[in-house]
C-alpha cells in the first residue's frame, strides 16, 4: 500500500445503483459535479461485481439492489408508498435513507455526511481499541505481580501513557483489605505535584466513596469543585486544567483512589475511556486485595517459624538443663545399690528401686524431648546390624515387667518357634516396643493383659514382613481419635479424663523409626475393650538398607 503525503486528501468515491437509467444518471451527474469519483451499476451483479473490484466511500443504491452485502456506508433510494422498499431499507447493513427521487442537492449533502459519520466512527472505534490494548497490557502487568506498590506503579504509568496524561496519583486508604501506599507519575519535563495541590485525605476518601456508591467517575475542570445533581465531590489538582477522579474499591466501599491530571488543557473523556479505565481499577482492587493476603500470610509463615524455632531452642536448653542433674542422681542411686560397705535394709533397696524406675521413666521422657527439639522427630544416623526379633521382645517384656507388676497387669510374650532376624539399629528398636508395651500398661486396667507375639509373613508382591503385635485389654481409643495418635503431644481424651501420665510423644516418636527402617505401624482400637498396635519390619536386607 502506498503511503499518501501529508496534506493531500484522497477523492471521494461513490458507485450508484438502480435500475431505473434516467435516475442513474441524474444522480451519477450530481455527485460528479460535487467532485465525486463515480461507478455506475443498473442491476445487482452489476453492483456486486464494482464492490469485489475496491471498496468506494460510499454506495447510493435503490432499494430494490440494497441486498448486496457492502462494507462502505449504504444510502438507500426508497418510495415511501411502498412498504417492500421500506422494509428493505431497514435491515442490517443499511446507514441511511433517503427519498427518492431525491433533489441533487440533498442526496450529495446527505452522502458526505454519511461519509463524514461512518468515518468518525470507525476512527473512534480503533482508538479505543487502541487504547484496549494498551490498557489490556496494564491489567496484564498487574496481574503478574504480587508487590502491591508495583501493581500501584504499574497502573499510574499505564494510564499516565495511555491517555498522555501530566500526572497520575494512586493512593489507598487505612483499611484491613489493603496496604496504605502512594503511587505517583508524572509526564516527562514535569516536576511532581507541590505538596497540598491533591485534596486531603479526608476529602478523598470522601469523593472516593460517594464515587464507588455510584459506580461513576468525576472530572472537573479548573481549581473549583464541581457540582452534581448527587452532590458528589470532585476538586481538581490545584493548577490542573482538568482532573478525573477514578474510586478503587470493593464490596460496598472504596479503598483507594486514583487522580488523573491535564495541567494546561482540558480534557473531556468518553464513555469508552471511562468503562476501560474502570476496568483497569477493579483489575487493579483485586490485585492489591490478593497481594496484602499474600503478604499478610507470609507474615504468618514467618512468625510460626520464629515461634518454632525458639520452642526448639526451649526444648534444648531446658532438656540439656534437665540432663545434667539426672545424671547425677542416677549415678549416685547406682552407688548406693552397689555399695557393699554401708548395704542398705531390704525395704530401702524396694524403695531405691522404685526411685531408680521413676529416674529411668524421666531419662525416657527427656529423651523423647530431645528428639523433638532436634528438628521434629529423631534425625540421628541409625546403626543397621542383624537383630534377633524375639529376642529384642524378650529384653523389653523383662524391662518392663516390674512397672506391670506394680500395676497388676500380665505380660505375657508368645514364644517364637523361628526367631526372625532383620537389619535394624537394636537401640532404636527397643526404644519402639518399650514405649508400645510402656503405653499398653499404663492404659490397663489392674487385672489386665498384655500379648506380645510375633511371626513372619509374605506379602502377595513376594516381599517377607516380620509383624509383631502388641495387644492390651486397656481403655481403648475412640475411632474419632485414632486417626491422630501419631501426632506429637496428641493424647486421646480418655487418656486425658483419667489424668494417665504422658507426653503424647511416645507413638510419634515410635512411627518415625519405624518408618526410616522401612516399616509401618498401625493402631485398631475398641473404646472400653483394648487397643492392638501391628508393627510390621522387611525381613529383606535391601530396604532397611536403603532407608
Amino acid at each position: 500500500m502506498t503511503a499518501v503525503p501529508s496534506g493531500v486528501h484522497l477523492a471521494r468515491t461513490a458507485v450508484v445503483a438502480d435500475p431505473n437509467a434516467r435516475r442513474l444518471a441524474r444522480n451519477a451527474q450530481a455527485l460528479r459535479d460535487a467532485g465525486y469519483g463515480v461507478l455506475e451499476a443498473s442491476d445487482a451483479a452489476g453492483l456486486a461485481a464494482l464492490l469485489d473490484a475496491g471498496q468506494p466511500s460510499v454506495v447510493v443504491a435503490d432499494a430494490l439492489l440494497a441486498s448486496v452485502q457492502s462494507a462502505a456506508p449504504v444510502l438507500v433510494m426508497v418510495d415511501l408508498d411502498n412498504p417492500q422498499e421500506i422494509a428493505a431499507a431497514t435491515r442490517a447493513g443499511i446507514h441511511d435513507c433517503i427519498t427518492k427521487p431525491p433533489e441533487p442537492k440533498e442526496l450529495v449533502h446527505r452522502a458526505s455526511v454519511l461519509i463524514e459519520q461512518v468515518t468518525r466512527r470507525r476512527s473512534s472505534r480503533q482508538v479505543a481499541e487502541g487504547l484496549r490494548e494498551q490498557l489490556r497490557e496494564v491489567s496484564a502487568a498487574v496481574r503478574a505481580t504480587n508487590d502491591p506498590q508495583e501493581i500501584a506503579n504499574h497502573v499510574v504509568s499505564g494510564f499516565g501513557r495511555t491517555f498522555k496524561a501530566d500526572h497520575v496519583v494512586l493512593s489507598t486508604f487505612e483499611d484491613p483489605r489493603v496496604p496504605v501506599i502512594t503511587a505517583k507519575w508524572h509526564r516527562q519535563g514535569l516536576v511532581e505535584l507541590p505538596e497540598g495541590a491533591l485534596p486531603g485525605e479526608d476529602e478523598a476518601r470522601a469523593a472516593a466513596d460517594a464515587l464507588w456508591a455510584g459506580a461513576e467517575t468525576l472530572s472537573a475542570d479548573g481549581t473549583e469543585p464541581e457540582s452534581r445533581a448527587t452532590e458528589k465531590p470532585a476538586r481538581a489538582i490545584a493548577g490542573a486544567a482538568s482532573t478525573l477522579a477514578v474510586p478503587i474499591g470493593e464490596g460496598n466501599s472504596s479503598l483507594g483512589i486514583i487522580w488523573i491530571a491535564m495541567m494546561d488543557r482540558p480534557r473531556t473523556w468518553s464513555s469508552a475511556e471511562l468503562g476501560l479505565i474502570q476496568h483497569v481499577a477493579g483489575n487493579a482492587a483485586y490485585g492489591l486485595i490478593q497481594s496484602h493476603l499474600i503478604s499478610s500470610q507470609q507474615q504468618v509463615v514467618k512468625q510460626l517459624r520464629d515461634l518454632d524455632k525458639a520452642k526448639t531452642d526451649f526444648l534444648a536448653t531446658v532438656n540439656h538443663e534437665l540432663r545434667t542433674p539426672l545424671t547425677s542422681i542416677m549415678a549416685y542411686l547406682d552407688m548406693i545399690q552397689e555399695s557393699t560397705e554401708h548395704p542398705v535394709s531390704r525395704e530401702v533397696h524396694q524403695m531405691l528401686d522404685i526411685v531408680v524406675r521413676n529416674t529411668e521413666r524421666l531419662r525416657t521422657l527427656i529423651e523423647d524431648m530431645l528428639s523433638v527439639s532436634r528438628g521434629g522427630l529423631d534425625t540421628t544416623e541409625m546403626h543397621l546390624a542383624p537383630v534377633r526379633l524375639g529376642r529384642t521382645l524378650d529384653l523389653v517384656a523383662a524391662a518392663l515387667r516390674p512397672l506391670a507388676t506394680l500395676q497388676n497387669v500380665t505380660i505375657d510374650v508368645d514364644p517364637v518357634p523361628e526367631d526372625p532376624e532383620i537389619l535394624a539399629d537394636e537401640v532404636q528398636l527397643q526404644q519402639v516396643f518399650t514405649n508400645l508395651v510402656s503405653n499398653a500398661i499404663k492404659f490397663t486396667p489392674s487385672g489386665g493383659r498384655i500379648e506380645v507375639g510375633s511371626e513372619s509373613l509374605a506379602a502377595a508382591d513376594g516381599s517377607k514382613w516380620a509383624t509383631v503385635r502388641i495387644a492390651d485389654t486397656g481403655i481403648g481409643i475412640s475411632g474419632d481419635e485414632i486417626d491422630h495418635v501419631f501426632t506429637r503431644f496428641y493424647r486421646a481424651s480418655n487418656a486425658m479424663n483419667g489424668a494417665i501420665p504422658g507426653t503424647g510423644l511416645g507413638l510419634a516418636i515410635s512411627k518415625d523409626i519405624v518408618d526410616r527402617h522401612g516399616g509401618r505401624i498401625d493402631v485398631a482400637s475398641t473404646l472400653g475393650i483394648g487397643t492392638t498396635v501391628t508393627v510390621s519390619l522387611p525381613l529383606g536386607t535391601d530396604r532397611a538398607q536403603a532407608n
